[in-house]
C-alpha cells in the first residue's frame, strides 16, 4: 500500500502518513526501524504494511516492502 508522509519527527522517529483517500495513519519507532530508512521528509511517497489499525512498516515507494507471510 502506498502513502504520503504527512509529518515525522527524527528525535522520536515517529510520525503519520495520508493514505490516497485521505485518511491519517499514525506511526511509531517500530515502524520506522522496521524499514531501512534514516529519514522521512513531509510530502515523500511511501510503502507501508498496515496491520489491523496499526501501521507496522514504513519505507520509500522506490525499496520493495518485505515478503509477507
Amino acid at each position: 500500500m502506498q502513502a504520503t508522509v504527512r509529518t515525522f519527527d527524527a528525535a522520536t522517529r515517529s510520525g503519520s502518513v495520508f493514505l490516497d483517500d485521505g485518511s491519517e495513519i499514525p506511526f511509531d519507532a517500530a515502524a520506522f526501524d522496521a524499514g531501512p530508512l534514516r529519514l522521512l521528509r513531509s510530502g515523500q511517497r511511501v510503502n507501508i504494511i498496515v496491520a489491523g489499525e496499526r501501521l507496522t512498516y514504513i519505507t520509500l515507494s522506490t525499496f520493495p516492502l518485505p515478503e509477507q507471510a
